[in-house]
């Protein structure tokens, strides 16, 4: 019998529907694959006393090659490479890899198939996975199995617990002492003792003569701003400035320059159309012009420059056109003082000449604002300096003018705010008797450690130190070294103190013996006594190294002409200037003479 079923899929590959087999007579016909399934067990039988008793377990067998030979047709012919590669196995399941395989694999019963343990709580007794009839508990009610709680849960809950615990001991609050009152008083004499202290040391310093300089914009700025670093280009902005040397502006004073000019520009168009001036309008205009962001401290420093640019006040119910103030909110309004001269139609009116006199006040009030810093620090020197305002050309060598603080903004227009609280102080007088006393400790030592901070803030002074004597002038005769030191600030005042022309003509100096060996090159090379002025322009221009217009170069052709005559001459004959030349005098001893020239015209 295994024989038979071990061979039996070679029948089942001749096998034709309706035709009889070659091999084997018809007793032999494919008992197994028209055999039908067992017969099932009884729904009301118990397990072990079915009348059907279940089949002896089947012997493996071979899956057939072909198929079922119903849906192949005639399985007699021949089938070629690609049909069989591209069938899939009988036997194959889902998700498995498909191939070609050498050797055919023995196909199981389905019964015989391991499957899944039983679990436990689907047993009703015991012994029940091992029992005949364990797939008839299959069919049977499913029972839900309740897992019991593991260690960790366990573990969980006693944290939960014991956190629980120590939150309610800690909600249980100390009962309050009988002192805290009387502490509590002597705490708050203690404010209102210093601050009185911080005000009567306010008065007195506001009320010294002479403490500051009229128009100085305070000292520094505030402290958010001044513990950060400022960048590079602003620190060094004079350094890198193509310009001659003259009284210029720190960066942040040019910044605010432009903006004064930006806010001009913008109020004139507003005012001389009859349209209120508000802060949004002006704001949003500035910095579209500028790229650079514009607030209300900046209109402070404006104020504080000059006073009378604008007159500021706090309005309300002014039309806002959809924006998002509201019409009853107080808004920041500016309004240009003009004179009673300045009117049009009997109206004042904000004319361009009028805008440029305002620009140019303003960029004088930030001149002598660096003009008082600038006194500080000469004042402050070793010996002390003292210049002119009105003779001042230039700054100090040594004085930093982007190190100049900048300019503290006036106090603006508030709107009328009633109940505003901002101190601890005012808090606690306040809501006095509303709070706990342990919240009205708080408070009370908030507003102690306020008032020591402020009591106790040393003034810092403002003036450099005097400079200290080296280590390495040790030795030295003081005398010897006061007067180098007063030799050096007498020709420091007569740098800062040098007009433009005199300046414009010591550059030109400092540029004739270089230009003296060129010039001569230049006769050498023409071959000529004398040449006209153009030419000669033309060709100095060519050969000096640095760029220069055929203008400048005849005023150092001028120069030349004028100190020294006997070297080189200027005639103008008719319509032309020809510059003549001695080639035969030595260039040395003209190029001694330039620069001796230089160096008295410096010393003056």
């Amino acid at each position: 019998m295994a024989q038979l079923r071990l061979t039996d899929f070679f029948s089942r590959t001749k096998a034709v529907t309706g035709a009889p087999v070659k091999r084997g007579g018809g007793g032999r016909r494919l008992k197994a694959a028209l055999a039908g399934p067992p017969e099932e067990e009884e729904e009301g039988a118990p397990v072990g006393l079915s009348p059907h008793p279940p089949p002896p377990p089947g012997s493996p067998r071979t899956p057939a090659r072909g198929g079922s030979p119903v849906l192949r047709g005639l399985a007699g012919r021949k089938r070629s490479r690609r049909e069989m590669e591209a069938e899939p196995p009988v036997g194959a399941r889902p998700g498995e890899p498909s191939g070609k395989s050498a050797r055919k694999k023995l196909e199981l019963p389905r019964d015989a198939e391991p499957g899944p343990p039983v679990a436990v709580g689907n047993c009703w007794g015991r012994g029940c996975a091992a029992s005949p009839g364990a797939e008839a508990l299959k069919r049977g009610p499913a029972l839900t199995v309740c897992p019991l709680p593991t260690q960790e849960d366990l573990a969980g809950l006693r944290c939960r617990l014991q956190r629980v615990k120590m939150l309610a001991q800690l909600a249980q609050l100390p009962p309050i002492p009988a002192w805290a009152s009387t502490d509590l008083r002597s705490r708050l004499e203690q404010v209102r003792q210093l601050e009185l202290r911080i005000r009567e040391k306010k008065e007195g310093s506001g009320a010294a003569p002479g403490a500051r300089p009229s128009g100085d914009t305070g000292a520094a700025a505030p402290a958010a701003e001044a513990g950060e670093k400022a960048p590079a280009y602003q620190r060094f902005h004079t350094l890198a400035q193509d310009q001659p040397p003259g009284l210029t502006l720190p960066y942040k004073f040019k910044v605010l320059a432009e903006m004064f000019r930006s806010v001009d520009t913008i109020a004139g168009m507003l005012f001389n159309r009859a349209e209120t001036i508000t802060f949004a309008k002006v704001k949003q205009g500035v910095q579209d012009m500028m790229r650079k962001q514009f607030d209300e401290r900046h209109v402070g420093q404006i104020k504080a420059v000059y006073p009378t640019s604008y007159r500021l006040r706090q309005e309300k119910n002014i039309p806002t056109f959809g924006n998002s103030v509201k019409k009853s909110d107080y808004q920041l309004t500016l309004e240009p003082v003009l004179g009673e001269e300045e009117k049009v139609d009997g109206r004042p009116h904000l004319s361009a000449s009028r805008l440029l006199e305002r620009r140019k006040e303003f960029n004088r009030n930030l001149v002598n604002i660096v003009k008082q810093h600038h006194k500080a620090f000469l004042a402050a020197l070793s010996p002390p300096m003292v210049v002119p305002e009105e003779k001042l050309t230039r700054w100090h060598p040594r004085f930093n003018v982007d190190e100049v603080p900048d300019i503290s903004p006036a106090e603006l227009p508030q709107p009328p705010r009633e109940d505003r609280l901002t101190t601890a102080q005012e808090v606690l007088s306040t809501a006095r008797g509303m709070l706990t006393p342990k919240m009205e400790k708080a408070l009370a030592n908030l507003a102690l450690r306020t008032a020591e901070a402020g009591a106790g803030e040393p003034v810092v002074s403002k003036a450099p130190s005097p400079a200290s004597t080296s280590s390495a002038l040790k030795g030295v005769s003081q005398a010897l070294l006061e007067r180098i030191r007063a030799k050096e600030a007498q020709k420091l005042q007569a740098l800062m103190t040098r007009d433009p022309q005199q300046e414009e003509r010591l550059a030109m100096l400092g540029r004739l013996p270089a230009m003296a060996r060129i010039l001569r090159n230049v006769f050498v090379a023409e071959k000529k006594q004398a040449l006209t002025m153009e030419m000669a322009c033309a060709r100095m221009a060519e050969s000096y190294d640095a760029q220069m217009p055929p203008g400048e170069m005849e005023k150092h052709l001028r120069l030349f002409a004028e100190l020294l005559p006997d070297w080189v001459g200027i005639h103008t004959i008719r319509t032309d200037t020809y510059i003549k030349l001695d080639k035969g005098k030595d260039l040395g001893l003209i190029t001694e003479r330039l620069t001796k020239a230089a160096k008295e015209a410096e010393a003056l």
